[in-house]
C-alpha cells in the first residue's frame, strides 16, 4: 500500500508505517505541505495513493463534496499513538485490498470504515 501523509502526521507515525515495510511520501517531500485541501485529494487520487490525516475536513470533501479518494483519519494524541497505531495496523492487515475506496477512523477505541461507491 502506498500512502500521503498530511502535514498534521507525527513523524513516529511515518516511521512506524515505513517500519512496517509501506510506500509512504509525505507531504513536505513533494512540496505540498501549503496545498489546500481539495488539491491534496486530487494529488492523492492521481498518485493512487491513501491520504493520512488528522485534519476531519476531509471528511466534508469526501462525503459532501463528493471528492472521492481513500482517507485515513487518525484520532490520536502523544498519550495514545502506541494504542492507534496498534489498531491502525490492524485495520491495514485486514483491510489492504478495499482501502482506496474508504473513509476509516481510527482512535484509541476502534475503528470505523466508511466505503465509498
Amino acid at each position: 500500500m502506498k500512502f500521503l501523509l498530511d502535514q498534521n502526521i507525527y513523524h513516529k507515525t511515518e516511521i512506524f508505517l515505513k517500519n512496517l515495510g509501506y510506500d509512504v511520501l509525505t507531504l513536505r517531500e513533494l512540496g505540498l505541505h501549503k496545498a489546500a485541501d481539495e488539491e491534496l485529494i486530487l494529488y492523492v487520487r492521481k498518485l493512487n495513493r491513501i491520504l493520512i490525516t488528522r485534519d476531519k475536513d476531509f471528511g466534508h470533501l469526501v462525503f459532501v463534496k463528493d471528492m472521492k479518494a481513500g482517507v485515513i483519519l487518525l484520532k490520536l494524541n502523544p498519550g495514545n499513538l502506541e494504542r492507534v497505531h496498534h489498531i491502525l495496523n490492524k485495520v491495514l492487515k485486514t483491510q489492504k485490498e478495499r482501502l482506496n475506496s474508504a473513509f476509516v477512523v481510527v482512535s484509541s477505541s476502534g475503528y470505523r470504515i466508511r466505503w465509498l461507491r
